[in-house]
C-alpha cells in the first residue's frame, strides 16, 4: 500500500515542510510502504520548482520508505528538469502523469515519457488518470514503452476499466507492477492483476486498506469484500464535485490532527459542512473497528 500524500500548507498557504515531515511519519508509521509526493493530491500543480524540491528533501529526509515523486507536467522540457531534481533530492522512484490540457496524440505521449525515463537512473510508474487529464494513455502506448523501455516499471492505474487492464496485464512484461490510483478500483484491479494501490483515503484508513490488499491476495475474498464495504462511507467522501480531492482529504486531516492547511487556489477553501463530513466519515469507520474489535 502506498499513499498519495497531501501537501501541507500554513494559514498562509506557504509550504509546511515541517508539517509534511509529521505527515510522513505518521502515514509511514500507518502502514504506507511508500510514498508519492507532489502528485495531483499534492497539488503539484499549485507549486514552485523549489517548494517541490525543498518537500522532496523534507519528506526523504524524515522516513525509511521508499518516496515516489510527481516531477512532471505538460511540459516534456520541463519535466526532464524536474525528474533529474527528483533524482538528485534522493526520490526513490517517478509517478510521471499523463500530460494533461495538450491533449497530445499517442506518439507524442510515447515520446514524452520515454523522455523522462531517459532523463534518470530511477524506476518509473506511469500514471493514467484521463478524467483529470482529458486524454486516456492507450494499452498499446503503455505496452510499448513497458517493453521497450527498461526503467518504466509500472502503472497507476485510474482509468477505470478493469477489463482493459486485464488485457494490459496479460500482455505486459514479467515484473511489470500495476496499483490502482482510484481508492474505489483497489479491489476489482486486484481481481485482475494489480498488485497494490496508491490511494488518498489511506490518510486515515490504511489499516483497512493494507488489510484488504493482503487478505485479498491471499486467498481471503471474504474478509477483503468485507473490508471493503467498511470503506464506502470513505470512498465516497474522498472526492465530490462540490469539493474534490484533496478538499475533503485535508479537512479530514485537520479533524484527526495531523498537518494540512488549506488547499490553493484553484481549489480554495471547502464547502462549510465538510469537516462535520469528515467527522461522520470517521465515526462511522470508528464504529466499525468497534463492533469488529467486539466480535473478535
Amino acid at each position: 500500500m502506498v499513499t498519495a500524500m497531501a501537501t501541507p500548507f500554513d494559514d498562509a498557504g506557504r509550504l509546511d515542510l515541517d508539517g509534511a515531515a509529521r505527515l510522513a511519519k505518521a502515514l509511514a508509521a500507518s502502514g504506507s510502504e511508500a510514498l508519492v509526493v507532489t502528485g495531483s493530491t499534492g497539488e503539484a500543480p499549485t507549486l514552485e520548482d523549489d517548494e517541490r524540491d525543498e518537500l522532496w528533501r523534507a519528506v526523504i529526509g524524515s522516513v525509511s520508505v521508499p518516496v515516489l515523486a510527481g516531477s512532471t507536467s505538460n511540459d516534456t522540457a520541463h519535466s526532464l528538469v524536474l525528474t533529474r531534481r527528483a533524482e538528485a533530492a534522493g526520490a526513490a522512484g517517478i509517478l510521471a502523469v499523463a500530460p494533461y490540457y495538450n491533449r497530445p496524440p499517442q506518439s507524442g505521449l510515447k515520446a514524452h515519457f520515454a523522455a523522462i525515463a531517459g532523463a534518470t537512473s530511477l524506476p518509473v510508474i506511469l500514471y493514467d488518470i484521463p478524467i483529470r487529464t482529458g486524454r486516456k494513455i492507450a494499452s498499446s502506448t503503455i505496452l510499448a514503452l513497458a517493453h521497450g523501455v527498461a526503467n518504466i516499471v509500472g502503472l497507476k492505474d485510474a482509468a477505470g476499466d478493469a477489463p482493459a487492464t486485464a488485457r494490459l496485464l496479460a500482455e505486459a512484461p514479467p515484473g511489470f507492477a500495476c496499483y490502482a490510483g482510484d481508492d474505489a478500483m483497489t479491489l476489482p484491479l486486484l481481481a485482475v492483476g494489480a498488485i497494490g494501490l496508491i490511494g488518498v483515503a489511506t490518510h486515515w484508513a490504511g489499516q483497512e486498506f493494507a488489510e484488504m490488499i493482503d487478505t485479498f491476495l491471499a486467498g481471503d475474498l471474504a474478509t477483503a469484500q468485507a473490508l471493503q464495504r467498511a470503506l464506502l462511507a470513505s470512498l465516497a467522501f474522498e472526492s465530490s464535485d462540490d469539493a474534490p480531492n484533496p478538499m475533503p482529504l485535508k479537512a479530514m486531516l485537520a479533524v484527526i490532527g495531523l498537518p494540512a492547511g488549506p488547499c490553493r487556489l484553484p481549489l480554495g477553501e471547502g464547502p462549510a459542512d465538510l469537516a462535520a463530513r469528515a467527522e461522520g466519515v470517521l465515526a462511522e469507520l470508528e464504529a466499525w473497528r468497534a463492533q469488529r474489535g467486539d466480535r473478535g
